[in-house]
């Protein structure tokens, strides 16, 4: 899940102060965790994983919020779904941007087969713990993807996930840690496609710049990026077809704890859904990486550009 699963792929920039932008220090003002909207003297909190298209979708919430005037807690970096996940079910988190196909497949029913947005989201409403709801999803979408250099393409005359069938056995794919075990991931390849890699090299989900660098030195053969990496376009990537719909579809979408958010947070936030394109996406992250602009300035423009502030 990204799990769009998850990725939609990025480099490495803790330099980038995004956790520092949600300020730690309000968290010491606000003892309850994922308050409710209700009262003007509570914060919703506003989660995020641990990489940084996530932190910024978690910064454009956070502003947009704030724009109604609610005041707002950040809790950026905070791990994969399988560390916040519960947090936002029992209300120690409030908002939190998730992507809808991932979120169904790896948090709350392994098994479903569902790959298209509306399916994905009835499964999502009928199926997620009574606490929390999904708000309505963007069009922005950021996949997990199995992606390769051009030469390796080329070399192997590979276009879709089932040629690397052949080959597989002997590379080595590199991805964050949860990959491996994951419906949409290792697991998946092998069920789906027949494909089952030789060695396995996990890394961190925010470790997309040391990922890219392994890849492009042919240390790893296969990558799992997210589809919105500017990488994949500056580098030439090839992000091989998946006909058999293994990666589902992965589309920016609000997870919320019903106490913490009132009729004004959701509007806001679904706000931002209403406005978000897979290529904004793109754009704001080639802003985030490539640029090295603050996350906190490339969301405060999106969303002026947008007219949500």
């Amino acid at each position: 899940m990204r799990g769009i699963c998850r990725a939609a792929a990025f480099a490495l920039i803790g330099t980038l102060s995004l956790t520092a932008c949600g300020g730690d220090g309000d968290s010491d003002d606000n003892p309850l965790a994922g308050g409710s909207a209700d009262s003007d003297s509570k914060s919703i909190v506003v989660g995020s994983a641990n990489f940084p298209e996530n932190q910024l979708l978690a910064e454009i919430y956070s502003q947009a919020l704030e724009a109604k005037g609610l005041k707002v807690t950040r809790k950026f970096d905070i791990g994969a779904r399988e560390v916040y996940y519960d947090q936002v079910v029992k209300g120690g988190i409030g908002v939190f941007p998730e992507y809808n196909g991932a979120l169904l497949s790896v948090a709350v029913d392994e098994n479903s087969t569902a790959a298209s947005t509306e399916d994905i989201n009835a499964e999502l409403k009928a199926k997620l713990p009574s606490s929390v709801e999904i708000l309505d999803s963007a069009e922005a979408e950021d996949k997990d993807s199995v992606t390769v250099t051009a030469e390796k393409a080329a070399e192997y005359k590979l276009k879709t996930l089932a040629d690397l069938k052949a080959v597989a056995k002997d590379w080595t794919i590199g991805a964050g840690s949860e990959f491996k075990t994951r419906t949409q991931g290792g697991v998946g390849l092998k069920k789906v496609y027949g494909v089952e890699f030789g060695k396995f090299q996990p890394l961190d989900a925010g470790a997309q710049s040391t990922l890219l660098k392994l890849l492009k030195d042919d240390k790893v053969q296969a990558a799992n990026i997210y589809t919105t990496d500017p990488a994949i376009v500056e580098d030439k990537l090839v992000v091989l077809e998946d006909p058999k719909n293994l990666f589902s579809s992965q589309n920016v979408t609000p997870l919320v704890y019903k106490d913490a958010v009132n009729d004004t947070a959701k509007a806001a936030l679904n706000g931002v859904s209403a406005k978000l394109t897979t290529e904004d996406l793109l754009e704001l992250m080639k802003k985030l990486v490539n640029d090295k602009e603050d996350a906190s300035d490339v969301a405060k423009e999106w969303l002026t550009s947008a007219g949500l502030n």
